[in-house]
């Protein structure tokens, strides 16, 4: 199998004030293409900086990080920006949906910054709330949907440029049990049907299993790291 994530004794270090504070420790982690995994921990336990890393929104302060065979650690910011365009879809907690532009305006996004001409721009993102289920609701403003339907449009987002990894951090955390339910089986869609590398952050247990693998942090080191429980 490919390994799409290759991350080898990482540590990342912040400043803050006089004090450095050592957010990741030696981390080792691989993740093969169409692998589900989640990632747990209490809070300061490294998740968030963890997956920061891996969405090539920051850099380890020591360490290897290769995404799809690319060395991160060693590209600019430009480089970097281009990596998330073309190797990573993201879906967030907030949504991050802007309220001015309608389903489909929203999903266009990471299209127009890849230069992508409008007539397949369009189909391209059709396809993508099709595939959420929101075929009926492309031209609605996020407000005139639910807070499901905006993650919806928020899944179609990021996997319409067809990324190689979907990072979601948090992505039921501000839903319903019933509606964060559905979201996780759109994942489970995509991951199976699709062959989608999904990665995501959450702190409930139901949603962690979910996954093939659970990477469970404790004070920036990988304490656990075992199978979800998944039975597809």
């Amino acid at each position: 199998m490919n390994k799409v994530i290759k991350i080898e004794n990482v540590y990342k270090n912040y400043k803050l004030g006089q004090v450095n504070v050592e957010a990741l420790k030696g981390i080792d982690l691989e993740v093969e293409e169409g692998e589900f995994i989640s990632i747990m921990g209490p809070s300061g336990s490294g998740k968030s900086t963890l997956l920061n890393l891996i969405g090539c929104l920051d850099k380890p302060t020591k360490g290897l990080y290769q995404l799809d065979g690319n060395r991160v650690e060693k590209l600019n910011d430009f480089q970097l920006s281009e990596m998330r365009n073309n190797f990573l879809g993201f879906v967030f907690q907030s949504f991050n949906l802007l309220s001015s532009l309608n389903a489909m305006k929203n999903v266009e996004i990471p299209l127009i910054y890849r230069g992508i001409r409008k007539k397949k721009r369009k189909k391209l993102c059709e396809e993508a709330l099709e595939v959420v289920g929101l075929g009926e609701r492309m031209h609605h403003l996020p407000n005139q949907l639910s807070g499901g339907q905006q993650q919806r449009v928020a899944i179609a987002r990021a996997i319409v440029g067809k990324p190689s990894v979907i990072l979601a951090d948090e992505p039921t955390g501000a839903l319903d049990s019933k509606t964060g339910n559905d979201i996780m089986d759109i994942f489970k869609r995509l991951n199976k049907e699709n062959n989608m590398t999904i990665v995501q952050v959450t702190h409930e247990e139901n949603i962690a299993k979910i996954g093939n693998r659970i990477i469970r942090l404790i004070d920036g080191k990988i304490q656990q790291n075992y199978s979800g429980g998944r039975n597809d």
